[in-house]
């Protein structure tokens, strides 16, 4: 994959096209049944996010091949009101939560590296990636 592929995020209806695309890209670049089903629910948890809480944003979805690796790279940046200390909510949050995928702690699980950035008044921007094994 040349490009980026940029999926604005603004609806329910936006979720799921972000999920199913990124389901398909996962599937074509060799991905097993189950991490596209990790990377498609990340997908959703990230977009739902920015639909709750920012109202719009977008999610960029990339092949990306550092030292040979290869990996599928989600990035959603919103311009919402960010997260006040984001790390230590992250931190609170895997502590407490030992439930099923939900929200941010739940796309950290099901992805392999997971970093925020946020600044209140700012926006929050999530890169997430997935390594193909």
């Amino acid at each position: 994959m040349a490009e980026v592929l940029r999926i604005p995020i603004s609806s329910d209806l936006d979720i799921v096209a972000a999920r199913v695309q990124g389901r398909d890209l996962a599937r074509d670049m060799g991905f097993d049944v189950i991490d596209q089903a990790r990377i498609a629910t990340a997908i959703s948890e990230l977009a739902r996010n920015v639909v709750l809480y920012a109202y719009s944003g977008e999610l960029l979805l990339n092949r990306v091949e550092p030292n040979g690796r290869v990996g599928l790279q989600l990035v959603c940046t919103d311009r919402g009101p960010g997260i006040e200390n984001a790390h230590e909510v992250m931190r609170q949050a895997h502590v407490a939560d030992a439930g099923l995928s939900m929200g941010l702690p739940g796309a950290r699980r099901l992805m392999d590296d997971f970093e925020i950035e946020s600044e209140p008044g700012i926006g929050t921007t999530v890169t997430a990636c997935k390594w193909l094994r």
